[in-house]
Parts: C-alpha cells; structure tokens; sequence
C-alpha cells in the first residue's frame, strides 16, 4: 500500500522508532541518522519531535536515545485492547494445561514473529520468552506456519537467511519445507532458533479465513521427541480448528 500524500515526515519518525531492538536500546544521533539514510539535522528535528511526546529519551550523559516511557505505556494499551490476545487466552492456557509446556500467540512484524501473549506450563524448566520478544521469522515454527499459509510470507526474508544454529535452515530448504508444512497444516522447529529449544505451531485464521496469527507450543528439545510433537500437533490444529475470531 502506498503511502497517503504528506504522510513523509510520520513515515520517518515511525521508521526511527523501529530502529531501537533488544540489541540496539541506544543509540547516537549520528548511528540514527546512518541506519535511517536521513541527514543528522533532520534526524535530529525528528528526535526532537519524538521526544517532546514521551517518545524518545534522551540521556545527557553519553548523548545516546533510547525508546521513552509513553511508547511503553502506549504498547500496554496496545496489548490491553487488543481483541485476538482477549480471545485466544483461554485457549493459551488450555493447550500449556494439557501439554506442560509453554503456548504462545504470535504475530508477524517485519521479518520477525512477535510474541502477543503466553501461558507457561507446568514445567520447572520450560521456554524463556516473553511477552513483546522478536524473534526470526524464518527458524520458528510460528514464523514457517505463517510464511506458509500468508501470501506475504516469503517476502518478508532476504536472499540470504543468517543461521542461528547449525540447524537453522537456508532459503531453499525453508521453501522446501513450506510445501509439507501446507500438507500437514502445522510446522515444527528443532534446534533451529536455540539448541535445545523446540516447537511446533499452527495458522490462526480470521471469519474470512484470512490469517491472523499463530499459535505454538515451545519447551526444551529433550522433551519434544517425534512422537510427542505428532501429538502436540493435532492437539493445536484442534484448537486452531475451534477457535472463534469472533
């Protein structure tokens, strides 16, 4: 879709927002305006903008940015209203009480999955993630449900996909396995993202039958052996199956 007339300057300050991650939570006028292509008096002003709203920080110590605390509050409210997150629960905590495991909701953003919401299990050890983590769409198994089943899947990955793992699958395998993942109706990851992690997902789909999400049950790789993925798989294209998008 193509931008609205005028709409250049929020185009861009959204685009610097989207530069912070987990592994760049600060950064300098200077890094901003590289990584954005923008001249450094432009990101600035932009920064300033940004700022003046609660945006953006500014640390006078080291002269680095970093996300502000009306974003964050603004990504709660996000998290509250949001009506899949309300639906699914249920289900979540249904499928971590019949699994032991940890079952996530996931939807995609850019070229990542991002985790919407998750029920642990009963499990001393289990999956680590978080609400609100990123992770690479193409070694998960809520990323390969999607980018089998979504028509904008695959141009969401460059040429050359980075491995994580010595697992991690390159682009031709990954189509390769869209195919049978498009047979079965859900996709399994081992060892792709993590050593010793482990998954296996399915499509959330709308009342049009457009796909709106996805959904996983994740634990350690030790306990994820072939034949209880073949059950956690039907287990979740079960719930997928009954699920009401309202």
């Amino acid at each position: 879709m193509s931008p609205p007339p005028g709409a250049q300057a929020a185009l861009r300050a959204v685009r610097l927002l989207k530069l912070f991650t987990p592994s760049r939570r600060a950064l300098t006028l200077t890094e901003v305006a590289r990584l954005a292509g923008l001249k450094k008096s432009t990101a600035h002003r932009l920064l300033r903008a940004l700022q003046s709203e609660g945006l953006v920080s500014h640390s006078n110590g080291n002269g680095t940015y970093s996300l502000g605390p009306s974003l964050m509050a603004l990504g709660v409210q996000a998290l509250m209203c949001d009506e899949l997150r309300r639906r699914a629960r249920p289900m979540l905590k249904q499928l971590a009480q019949r699994s032991g495991e940890t079952a996530t909701l996931e939807v995609p953003v850019d070229d990542s999955m991002l985790i919407l919401d998750e029920v642990t299990g009963e499990h001393v050890v289990g999956a680590a993630a978080n609400i609100g983590t990123r992770w690479p769409i193409h070694a998960t198994s809520t990323g390969k449900a999607f980018m089998a089943f979504d028509a904008s899947g695959l141009e969401r990955l460059g040429a050359d996909l980075p491995p994580l793992t010595n697992r991690t699958l390159a682009r031709r395998d990954l189509e390769r396995q869209l195919e049978q993942i498009r047979r079965s109706g859900v996709a399994e990851m081992v060892d792709e993202l993590e050593e010793g992690f482990s998954g296996v997902a399915t499509v959330l789909r709308g009342a049009g039958g457009d796909v709106i999400g996805a959904l996983s049950i994740c634990g350690p790789t030790a306990r994820f052996g072939e034949p209880r993925r073949a059950w956690l798989s039907t287990t979740l294209l079960t719930a997928a199956h009954n699920f009401r998008p309202g």
